[in-house]
């Protein structure tokens, strides 16, 4: 255990602890976390895998929470981790009160399944015509009051009941008008029924999306809009990543919560994960289709401004299109299938190819006038589309073409020539035409300019993670000012583990197609099937390295054990699920698949773990241009774009994957990292030994290896641990 700051406080209770006693290490990180908040600072929480982390974060926060009037907001991007949040959070309310809810985006939880504009508008053309509607039934009810006055002979009463008639039939008529137009039946029912028994359920427990669409459902409610309705001053709150890192969600996200930002704890778990999701949040994109069609509703458009939207789009897409033109290499454009493709436009010193382009393609009165008229041109469409929906004049509700094409060109010129903003072509084919269409965007490199704010807004931010070190760097990137830093190691047994490098040759890309390197790490992971007494999971550097090492495997006859392969597109829990299903299978997979991370293998579910290896993502354009901005922004940091962006990220994969095995405090297994960069040899490999990048008390526990001396010392291992039951395999 080590920590950076932060005295740790003598033991104490915690009202919300759901369990009997918290481990040494958790009472520490909880006590630490405490001080935190009540200083309204940020954590920054690295624990190992099985450590209790969520438990740790929650409990000081949740107190923290009640104390002073607060939500906390807990978060992650890890669907097995969405599903422990949960259990946590019930397990909490067994022993204190408190009022949680588990949150999901609108699309999954839509009934009739319309987009978000449409949803939007029928949301307003619905509770306007309860409103309407509360306007004629209290008219009415003035109106039968004044019959009665009348009746009764009261003076004026005819006089003021003509009146309020006349108004009434003008409301009928505005009331069968809107009845006739777009509306929500099941928001129409959230409005005008009795919720009472939805909220009453909805706080006996901690329910999931899932359980909520189906109630409401039953109930012909929208469960969605009556979960934004009960979240107003509620304890706790489940969600995915973009609900806090999206900007314009956020704002809306805590209006619903009733809360000012300061008045919001948030805790993100898998932080590691932040910097990345932050950037694709940031990153903006706009394709050629969306270009057309802004073109082709220009062409029906009778407004001055029409001719000099048409300018200005018209010179981008042509300029799109002449760009990927000339960006393709001999025979590139061949190799396009149905995923984006990258072009290399950008230009050092100055601005990009597209740009160059676009502005010698222009033809018109000045770039910056005619994008603010296109731009209020799209305005006004995107208006006159929203009353024809409300109206009923038109089934669907149309997104203006020329608003979004017009934003993203006065996006692009004023932002593609900034440091952190990298100008993107990419190009894919049409799986009905096979024609090849384009797509312009603005990358961004640098995630602190989304997360900054964020953590500087609410009252204090808790990021756990079981890879978070080195913490200078995360303070850096994520824009963190001052956080308090904990980091905790395993507190199980070390007799438990055993951390194996194995001196393969350095696995660069040309060595891994050498027949002999290949007969190498065939025999290494032969020899970890062979003496595993459960299950193997391999990692590598890619999906066609896995696929290669998996046609390999099948050729031996030594090899008793399932060869499974997990293949990109298949979901993680049925490939863990039919894989810890099996007794002595073997998993090939990418390190930079969905199950390195956030998916559980207990006990023999993966007895051992290895990273054959050191997986440095794909060097891409997109990579490359993270680096130069990181270079750029930390000059006085020796290869600061390759640790921040290369390095660190590999390290923090891998750091993920070994921590598979080894989830619990009776649990024990291997894990290998089978190539020399992880040796000590690797000290003489310059930025490319990698050893030294791991924290120093996972260095002392790896334990250099010949790799035809594996066998044994996994055999004595497990021997030790009687995990053969008596019958040892023969090395």
């Amino acid at each position: 255990m080590s920590s950076s700051n932060g005295p740790q406080d003598e033991p104490r209770t915690w009202r919300f602890f759901p369990y009997e006693e918290p481990y040494p290490n958790q009472q520490a990180a909880m006590s630490g976390i405490a001080d935190a908040l009540d200083d309204g600072r940020n954590v920054l929480l690295e624990g190992a895998t099985g450590t209790g982390k969520t438990i740790s974060a929650l409990v000081p926060a949740l107190e923290h929470a009640r104390e002073h009037d607060k939500t906390v907001v807990i978060t992650t991007n890890v669907h097995q981790q969405m599903r422990q949040f949960i259990e946590d959070a019930r397990a909490i309310t067994r022993s204190e009160q408190i009022r949680a809810v588990v949150f999901r985006g609108k699309s999954s939880m839509c009934h009739i399944e319309v987009g978000f504009q449409e949803c939007q508008t029928l949301r307003d053309t619905t509770r306007s015509l309860v409103e309407k509607e509360s306007d004629k039934a209290e008219l009415a009810s003035q109106a039968e009051t004044l019959l009665d006055q009348m009746r009764e002979g009261q003076q004026g009463a005819a006089d003021a009941r003509s009146a309020i008639t006349d108004e009434l039939d003008s409301l009928e008529d505005e009331v069968s008008e809107m009845r006739e137009g777009n509306t929500c039946e099941h928001y129409y029912n959230n409005l005008t029924q009795n919720t009472d028994e939805f909220f009453q359920w909805l706080f006996d427990d901690v329910r999931t999306p899932d359980e909520i669409f189906k109630y409401a459902g039953r109930q012909k409610m929208c469960g969605y809009e009556l979960l934004k309705e009960g979240m107003e001053g509620i304890d706790l709150v489940v969600c995915n990543y973009h609900h806090l890192l999206d900007p314009m969600i956020r704002e809306q996200f805590f209006r619903w919560l009733g809360r000012d930002p300061d008045e919001v704890i948030t805790v993100f778990d898998e932080a590691h994960n932040i910097e990345g999701v932050a950037r694709d949040h940031a990153s903006r994109a706009l394709t050629e289709n969306t270009l057309e069609s802004a073109v082709n509703e220009l062409e029906e458009v009778d407004d001055s401004r029409a001719e000099s939207a048409r300018n200005v789009v018209e010179a981008f897409l042509t300029a799109l299109r002449e760009s990927y033109d000339e960006a393709f290499g001999f025979g590139e454009r061949e190799q396009v299938g149905e995923n984006w493709y990258d072009l290399s436009i950008a230009k050092r010193g100055r601005r990009d190819d597209l740009t160059m382009s676009f502005l010698q393609s222009y033809e018109g009165r000045g770039i910056d006038v005619e994008v603010e008229l296109a731009l209020q041109l799209g305005k006004r469409l995107d208006e006159q589309y929203e009353d024809e929906y409300k109206n009923g004049e038109s089934t669907t509700r149309r997104e203006c073409q020329t608003l979004q094409a017009a934003s993203f060109i006065a996006d692009w010129m004023e932002m593609g020539g900034e440091l952190g903003h990298h100008p993107m072509l990419s190009v894919r084919r049409d799986s009905g035409t096979e024609e090849i269409y384009g797509r312009a965007e603005l990358y961004t490199c640098i995630p602190r300019e989304v997360t900054r704010g964020l953590f500087e807004e609410v009252h204090a931010s808790i990021l756990m993670s079981a890879t978070l070190r080195p913490f200078d760097v995360t303070e850096d990137t994520l824009g963190l000012p001052n956080p308090v830093t904990m980091a905790y190691g395993l507190e199980y047994p070390e007799e438990n583990r055993r951390t194996f490098t194995a001196s393969l040759p350095a696995l660069f890309s040309s060595e891994r197609d050498n027949p002999k390197t290949q007969e190498q790490i065939e025999e290494l992971l032969a020899d970890a099937s062979r003496f595993t007494p459960g299950n193997t999971l391999v990692f590598f550097p890619s999906y066609a390295e896995a696929e290669r090492h998996h046609e390999r495997l099948r050729m031996r006859s030594d090899i008793d054990d399932e060869l499974f392969l997990d293949e990109p597109g298949v979901r993680a829990e049925e490939a863990r699920k039919e894989f810890v299903n099996k007794d002595g299978a073997v998993l090939l997979t990418s390190l930079w698949g969905t199950l390195a991370e956030g998916v559980s293998f207990d006990g023999d579910d993966a007895r051992t773990v290895v990273v054959v290896g050191v997986p440095y993502p794909h060097l891409s354009e997109r990579m490359e241009a993270v680096q130069d901005a990181y270079d750029r922004v930390y000059k006085g940091i020796k290869d600061a774009g390759w640790q921040y962006a290369v390095e660190i990220p590999t390290i923090r994969k891998t750091r993920q994957a070994l921590g598979r095995v080894i989830r619990s405090p009776d649990d024990y297994g291997v894990r290998i990292l089978a190539d020399k960069r992880y040796t000590r040899e690797s000290s003489s490999m310059g930025k490319y030994g990698v050893r030294g990048a791991f924290p120093v008390e996972e260095r002392a526990e790896m334990v250099d290896i010949s790799p035809t001396k594996l066998k044994f010392a996994m055999l004595n291992f497990y021997n030790d641990h009687d995990a053969y039951g008596g019958s040892p395999p023969r090395p």
